[in-house]
């Protein structure tokens, strides 16, 4: 399945890509791809540890000449997110990703690809890998659980590393250098509601949103694309505006850091409302169309009939479309101080309601401190209006970007004489996992630059060829520069 992707340039990199995606590599579920990296570093005979979180570490000497620079940390994290659509048959825990070429760009079928942060990763092994490519003395850092709670960079050892620099591959713009990035926290909210019996006076409803780009919840969010949550509870809010429905279950999103791509309710209400709900929920479908046609060309929003069986009450089902409609989804604030750059935003990233149980999950990310415990409390409250059980957790910092770089002058200078403009130096609304490095070692001198990497989190991902040759002729570059120690 990856003999196209392994006959693209440069080889050696694209092989340690798709060595890496025949491995399952969930997040919290490394072990597999952990004792890959272990056997890796071993065939090289490079020293290799993995501290107690199961972050692994692999050292290579300087090659000659290089001998007098500093040393440096490279860092990619193993994890990827797992995200399919739902006509694809497919399990995350025993496959490996299936990849094709489509003229300048590689994908999955049916599924996300791993280009984030598995380019990352694959860059380094090739540097690790390689007989011929000149560099200082390496630490290449391979995190674990990034996706879902930064654990591997919280938890890493505080003595396994020496480096005072290090470079992160975790971006995806291939016109930018990063020095700074958001912080984030995540938002749940739990409730057991009673449930009754409905009569025959009742038929039940199955609302489906689907088709949606999803995406990532940081990266992406300045984009205003659909959360199939909201959109749901618009529709149901609509349908309650023209008599009582009644809330039999909720399933929308998955992952805190995709936005979410589909969901489904299924709702039950009086055979004799129906005809106006049915008009209110065409009119309210409609509207939500004509906003996204720009955004969300292959938006489907349907209903349907299905089974009556429990439900929640009339009171109880309003509260929780109330709750829903108040959270807050998407940006909140822009940035006062970087044009363009998303300062503040909330993502409405999962919601479940099965047999009276609920779940809401939400990710709110800030690269300002205050910011994000302003828009994390607001959250936590409207869930509290509505008797939930809310609760914050995973907080992890933002990186606070440093002007004074010596690796920012490098790295800009190189990529201007190799490129013939001057890169973008941003910080960025994702939570990568400089803040938390920079916290278990203080004083790193910290840069992060990747490729072009587009739906990120999404079954749409794709990571572009030729941007990936950029990159790496970048980061070939930049390893000769590592100043003298």
């Amino acid at each position: 399945m990856s003999k196209e992707v392994r006959e693209q340039q440069p080889q050696l990199l694209w092989k340690h890509f798709a060595d890496l995606n025949a491995v399952p590599r969930p997040s919290k579920k490394e072990e597999r791809v952990r004792a890959f990296m272990v056997a890796f570093g071993k065939s090289h005979d490079l020293e290799v540890i993995e501290d107690a979180i199961g972050n692994v570490i692999i050292r290579k000497p300087a090659t000659s000449g290089m001998e007098d620079r500093e040393s440096i940390i490279m860092q990619s994290h193993l994890d990827m997110v797992h995200q399919k659509n739902n006509d694809t048959d497919f399990d995350f825990l025993t496959q490996g990703i299936d990849m094709f070429v489509q003229g300048d760009i590689i994908k999955a079928r049916g599924t996300t690809l791993g280009a984030d942060n598995g380019i990352g990763v694959a860059a380094i092994m090739a540097v690790l890998s390689s007989t011929d490519i000149a560099h200082p003395a390496i630490e290449a850092l391979f995190t674990v659980d990034e996706e879902t709670g930064m654990t591997g960079a919280k938890e890493l050892d505080k003595t396994i590393l020496t480096s005072k620099i290090l470079l992160n591959l975790d971006t995806e713009e291939d016109d930018e250098i990063d020095i700074g990035c958001a912080g984030g926290v995540d938002v749940t909210a739990t409730k057991t509601y009673p449930l009754e019996a409905v009569d025959g006076n009742y038929i039940s409803k199955k609302i489906t949103v689907k088709g949606l780009n999803g995406g990532h919840s940081g990266m992406d969010i300045i984009k205003g694309l659909g959360n199939a949550n909201k959109m749901i509870t618009r529709l149901v809010d609509a349908m309650q505006k023209r008599g009582a429905v009644h809330f039999q279950s909720l399933n929308g999103g998955s992952l805190r850091n995709a936005i979410p791509r589909e969901a489904v309710a299924v709702v039950s209400l009086r055979k004799s409302d129906w005809e106006q709900m049915r008009n209110t929920f065409n009119r309210c479908k409609d509207a939500i169309q004509d906003e996204y046609a720009a955004l969300e060309e292959h938006l489907s929003i349907a209903i349907e009939a299905i089974e009556n069986a429990e439900v929640l009450t009339e009171s109880d089902s309003r509260e929780l479309v109330y709750c829903l409609l108040g959270i807050h989804n998407g940006v909140y604030r822009m940035s006062p101080e970087i044009d363009g750059l998303v300062e503040t935003s909330n993502n409405l990233a999962r919601v479940t309601l099965e047999n009276g149980e609920l779940q809401i999950a939400c990710l709110t990310r800030s690269s300002v401190k205050s910011s994000k415990t302003d828009l994390s409390s607001s959250i936590v409250a409207v869930m509290k209006l509505a008797q939930m059980d809310a609760k914050l957790s995973g907080d992890y910092p933002g990186w606070q970007p440093n002007a004074n770089s010596t690796m920012l002058d490098i790295i800009k200078a190189k990529y201007t004489e190799l490129f013939d403009h001057e890169p973008r130096v941003v910080a960025c609304h994702a939570g990568l996992e400089c803040g938390l490095l920079g916290e278990r070692y203080p004083g790193l001198d910290m840069i992060s630059f990747g490729p072009n990497i587009r739906r990120a989190h999404s079954p749409d991902e794709y990571v572009e060829i030729t941007s990936v040759q950029k990159f790496w002729k970048l980061l070939l570059e930049v390893l000769k520069e590592i100043p003298k120690a």
